[in-house]
């Protein structure tokens, strides 16, 4: 995948920021109880949801290598590549406002959350960063259709490390909204929510879908 997926996975997760706090924004508020911003487990919580996104984009980064080898590799890495950018196009059409696009991928990983879930509250009220950063981890995983469809993007990537990148790139994206939630969340989330500032958002990667599915057909004929 071009180098401009690292961009679009960055503008997905800065700007698919109220479904981050939708999704995470309790857990994140809870941090902030008893008094003043604690900053450091703010970002342990944030770490470790972090590193949860690029052990995934790792992990799908190796899968599709293993593919690519196990395979027909120019097949494999045209098909992983249209996947690849036609979940770009879908991200693209969230951000400019059809929410319910991703419902049916988020769907996937209820089974794996049910199991996880219980975990956590081993962990709850976090009160030091020994009990946040594990915290999220858990909570990476939590199913959000935004990171399934980062992962289809990391699928593309050629190697686990590149996999690892380009989830923490998107991982990156996520870190303000969740990082001010209940702090300075206010003013950031009045911006992400402009409908200006998210279309411009949605139509650039919706773009970026889109040339990338233009370059394929070109390459097919």
């Amino acid at each position: 995948m071009p180098d401009t997926g690292f961009l679009a996975l960055f503008l997905v997760g800065l700007l698919g920021g109220t479904h981050c706090v939708g999704m995470c924004g309790g857990i994140v508020g809870a941090l902030t109880l008893g008094g003043a911003p604690r900053w450091r487990i703010h970002l342990a919580y944030n770490a470790g949801r972090i590193a949860s996104y690029a052990l995934a984009g790792a992990v799908a980064g190796a899968l599709g290598a293993a593919s690519l080898a196990a395979g027909k590799a120019e097949g494999v890495r045209l098909g992983l590549y249209a996947l690849a950018n036609v979940m770009l196009v879908l991200l693209g059409v969230y951000l400019l406002g059809v929410v319910q696009v991703l419902l049916p991928i988020e769907r996937l990983g209820h089974h794996l959350w049910r199991r996880l879930q219980p975990l956590g509250r081993r962990f709850l009220p976090a009160q030091s960063v020994a009990q946040a950063f594990p915290l999220g981890l858990l909570w990476g995983w939590l199913p959000c259709g935004l990171v399934y469809s980062a992962l289809a993007s990391a699928l593309t990537a050629g190697s686990a490390t590149r996999g690892a990148a380009m989830m923490l790139a998107f991982g990156l994206g996520t870190l303000p909204n969740l990082l001010l939630a209940g702090m300075l969340l206010a003013r950031l989330n009045e911006f992400v929510r402009r409908v200006a500032v998210r279309r411009i958002a949605g139509l650039l990667v919706l773009g970026f879908g889109l040339y990338g599915l233009l370059g394929l057909v070109r390459h097919l004929s």
